[in-house]
């Protein structure tokens, strides 16, 4: 991949490390020298261990576990700022609290605007972020926002990996409809639906299933697994309608306990996650495919003015 011709430079924070050294290889630059000092009391501080002064810097983080990834990136962003960079770009693959992005209730905060605002106010010039749980969010930053696809890797996967003559693209909500509703027309194939109510958070009270599964092989199409109880049920669900087989794709791995056991106690043959956050349990249904070089392609876009919408599948 060409090396951007404007100055430009890429740090991490500590638990996206791993998928900014990729973007960097991609790149064919270092990944930037930075300290994170951590403190007794479990407070930390930011600083760089090189000179910024002038560049365009990328800051790799995504916000999960959340505070205190959350916090560093902060603090990234402010030491950055004070150090004169030109301009900061946070990179945020997988952005948390995205699911709080109404008023669904009485007396609840909308956490995404939240965030929206921390991140702004802290001093970002820009966001690169990818497959936000709602697009809207979007319209939370009075600044650009590059919203990436997984569906550009998944996709590819599907088409070369996959060769399964009776495929349907299914959802394990109805929320998620227009998603598979993208990957279905793409793909030519036929979509169907689950519905489910929840009567508290995590927890799934009833499920049905709009169409029919029978004797098909049913790619189960979703954004976020966190506990994995929607995927898994909706899984179990179209095996007991006469599905023959039941995968799954996701953009985020969150995979909280009991989430890996879930998937491997299911019916799914697999799941496939990108990397946007690092999946450090076992399971040998779980496959992960990287993002780094649509992220790599995207900075180096960014840094020589060009249009990233090309890099859109869905």
């Amino acid at each position: 991949m060409e090396t951007p011709t404007i100055p430009f430079k890429v740090f991490s924070g500590a638990n996206s490390r791993y998928l900014a050294e990729k973007i960097c290889a991609h790149l064919n630059c270092p990944l930037g020298k930075m300290n994170i000092e951590h403190f007794a009391d479990g407070e930390f501080s930011v600083s760089y261990d090189e000179s910024i002064r002038g560049s365009v810097v990328f800051l790799v983080q995504s916000t999960q576990p959340s505070s205190d990834n959350l916090m560093e990136l902060l603090l990234m962003i402010d030491a950055a700022k004070r150090a004169s960079a030109k301009s900061i770009v946070a990179v945020i693959p997988y952005f948390g609290w995205a699911r709080q992005d109404r008023k669904d209730k009485p007396r609840v905060s909308i956490g995404a605007k939240m965030i929206a605002d921390m991140l702004s106010a802290a001093g970002i010039h820009r966001l690169i972020t990818m497959d936000l749980h709602a697009d809207q969010i979007q319209g939370f930053f009075n600044l650009p926002v590059d919203h990436l696809y997984a569906s550009a890797i998944f996709t590819d996967f599907i088409k070369h990996n996959l060769d399964l003559q009776n495929l349907v693209i299914a959802t394990p909500d109805v929320g998620g409809t227009k998603r598979a509703s993208s990957y279905a027309k793409y793909l030519g194939i036929p979509m169907v639906i689950c519905y489910k109510l929840r009567k508290k958070a995590n927890v799934i009270s009833e499920m049905q299933i709009i169409g029919d599964v029978t004797g098909m092989d049913v790619l189960l199409v979703d954004d976020i697994v966190d506990t994995a109880g929607t995927i898994t049920k909706a899984a179990d669900l179209m095996t007991q309608n006469g599905a023959r087989s039941v995968r799954a794709i996701a953009s985020h791995a969150v995979m909280s306990d009991p989430a890996s056991a879930r998937i491997d106690q299911s019916t799914l043959k697999e799941i496939l996650f990108t990397d946007s956050i690092p999946y450090t349990k076992k399971s040998e249904k779980v496959r992960i495919l990287s993002i780094s070089e649509v992220f790599a392609d995207s900075i180096r876009r960014v840094c020589n003015n060009e249009s990233i919408s090309s890099l859109y599948v869905l």
